[in-house]
């Protein structure tokens, strides 16, 4: 099996860009898939190029569905085992067509705009279409530094500080069952998301409420826990009550 680093540095033929370090993370992931039927989604079509990389790495059995704004790209479709569709991917009109002609989806790939927006409605439209046992994966994350992309460094709303939530919706488990957040509806879906340098990926599993489990025999026993004081009961209720009155907004 070659490498997708392997495939780049032989590839002749239409345009393939990427930064350095993406192919390590590429070949972590997609690896397991090579040579499977798998289904890719990918956001950003641009030159055609990468069309050929995943063709090359996955095999013969690949699916490609691409979607990119430039109606050149359609040229790429080659009415089969490649189907290209050409809209926005912040269009959600548009998304939820082509949600309607495909199938449900192995691996998506956003790769396209880098807006804020672009990347959060991709997201939040597609995440559904995504298997069990699938994979989210998108790249070039560093335009949430960029303030041209709407992007800025603890800036809110940015795709970063929209996926730092995310860990939140993993843990919601432990912080009561009257507690929501945004994408609350997400915790049991979410294995792990995996944040490296411009590219986050997230393994979709379907995930059971978490339980602990205990072996073996008590040796020295546990130090009592003080009983709380006035002042932590306090506040804990006024931690309560907010938490109430910012779960109302999600439910």
């Amino acid at each position: 099996m070659l490498s997708s680093r392997e495939i780049f540095n032989s590839h002749t033929g239409n345009l393939i860009h990427k930064w350095n370090h993406y192919f390590d993370i590429y070949d972590r992931y997609f690896s397991s898939y090579v040579d499977k039927e798998v289904k890719v989604l990918e956001i950003g079509v641009s030159q055609g190029g990468s069309i050929d990389l995943w063709k090359k790495y996955f095999g013969e059995n690949l699916k490609y569905y691409g979607i990119d704004i430039n109606p050149k790209c359609k040229q790429f479709d080659d009415g089969k085992n490649v189907r290209i569709f050409i809209g926005s991917q912040e269009d959600k009109t548009f998304l939820e067509k082509v949600k309607a002609e495909i199938d449900d989806i192995d691996i998506l790939i956003d790769d396209g705009g880098h807006t804020m927006r672009q990347q959060i409605v991709t997201f939040e439209m597609l995440f559904n279409k995504i298997k069990y046992g699938g994979l989210y994966l998108c790249e070039d994350n560093h335009s949430s530094y960029w303030f041209n992309f709407g992007g800025g460094m603890k800036r809110r709303g940015t795709y970063i500080e929209y996926i730092k939530n995310l860990i939140d919706v993993m843990h919601l488990w432990y912080a009561g069952k009257n507690t929501y957040i945004k994408n609350f509806q997400l915790k049991d879906k979410i294995y792990a998301i995996h944040v490296y340098d411009s590219i986050v990926v997230i393994e979709k599993r379907k995930i059971e409420q978490p339980f602990d489990i205990k072996v073996g025999n008590y040796t020295v026993g546990y130090i009592e826990d003080e009983k709380p004081s006035l002042f932590f009961k306090i506040k804990f209720g006024w931690f309560q009550i907010k938490n109430r009155i910012r779960s109302a907004f999600y439910r």
